[in-house]
């Protein structure tokens, strides 16, 4: 056998990957008994079972995971798409996704749309030619036609959407309230004495911004704050965004005293402009951000923010996902789950 052994790690090192044959060859048994023995029948015997995994190990073997789907109809993995890797709200989701579904057994695949719509598609064929058991997703800012993921839901697979969800699926989600969190904000803000609030928001296609674009509306006139439409502009939310959107205000011949970002990201582009110009923060212009992302504690002076809670994102996301799995046939309405937002108070806007 060590003969066997020792020709076959030789042949690997110039040839394809090691196969089931490869491992059948070397132990002198059948493929099938070897098949056997990986997926731990009990028909094969412990003594036989071990030398196979044992044998396996050394030649590096690595199953064919699109095969083994096929032939079981499960694949144990699990798709996540999100539309960036640089911000610590979509790392915490995927790292509780992971952890709640490894318990299970699953593993998951991270697949990065970059806020496009083309690569959000391409994503989405590549995850269902895998055979994925299931998807979990946040949608890109550029996709607006949802055709993609309803392909997901013909296909019978359970399709979870976390943070951004599209109002015309119905599907799983689990996000914070976000019409309540810019309530939060602009009250906050109107504590503080501000009066002329600005925002720098999202696309509106988009339900989570949206959503917050209505709450900021509503918060001022709840508050008898006057609606100046020169003071609400959209954007991608992106560092840039919020330096342009920034320069836009400051050349207002009446300057907002606040603004809120419905991005982090933005936020801190605004803080720069804001530092470069020479405007006092918050004394003059008050700040607040959205997600709670790590730098918001370290830029001075620290942003106030939203923390979205995505650890318990995470979670939720994946126990959906392992509820729909293990119940395919459940005639159950789909579930809505809205936690509720956290204000966090920093140097930004806190004039008191």
């Amino acid at each position: 056998m060590y003969k066997r052994l020792r020709k076959y790690i030789k042949k690997m090192k110039t040839s394809k990957k090691t196969s089931i044959k490869d491992i059948a060859n070397v132990l002198g048994v059948s493929p099938s008994t070897v098949s056997r023995a990986l997926n731990n029948n009990s028909r094969i015997s412990y003594k036989t079972r071990v030398a196979v995994q044992q044998m396996a190990e050394k030649l590096g073997y690595q199953p064919n995971q699109l095969a083994n789907a096929l032939r079981s109809g499960k694949s144990y993995l699990v798709g996540v798409i999100i539309p960036r890797n640089n911000s610590a709200f979509f790392s915490s989701v995927v790292e509780n996704i992971e952890k709640v579904l490894n318990k299970e057994g699953y593993n998951i695949i991270i697949a990065l749309s970059y806020e496009s719509y083309e690569k959000e598609c391409n994503n989405i064929d590549s995850l269902l030619f895998t055979q994925v058991d299931g998807i979990i997703a946040s949608i890109a800012n550029e996709t607006i036609e949802l055709d993609y993921y309803r392909k997901i839901k013909e296909k019978g697979i359970p399709l979870i959407l976390f943070d951004r969800g599209g109002d015309d699926l119905e599907v799983d989600y689990v996000g914070i309230d976000d019409y309540n969190s810019s309530h939060i904000i602009i009250d906050h803000l109107v504590e503080r004495g501000c009066k002329k609030i600005a925002h720098i928001s999202g696309f509106s296609h988009k339900r989570i911004y949206k959503h917050r674009m209505m709450g900021y509306r509503d918060a001022l006139k709840k508050n008898n704050l006057k609606l100046n439409e020169r003071l609400i502009i959209e954007s991608n939310l992106r560092i840039e965004d919020g330096r342009r959107v920034m320069k836009q205000f400051l050349e207002l011949s009446e300057r907002p005293d606040a603004v809120y970002a419905a991005g982090d990201f933005a936020a801190l582009g605004a803080l720069q402009v804001l530092l470069e110009n020479g405007v006092k923060v918050p004394q003059e212009i008050a700040l607040v951000g959205f997600s709670n992302e790590s730098f918001t504690s370290y830029v001075s002076p620290p942003i106030s923010t939203i923390n979205q809670h995505s650890e318990q994102i995470g979670k939720k996301a994946a126990e959906l996902f392992l509820e729909r799995i293990k119940n395919p046939s459940q005639e159950e309405g789909v579930s809505k789950v809205i936690i509720d937002a956290q204000l966090i108070v920093r140097g930004s806007s806190d004039k008191i």
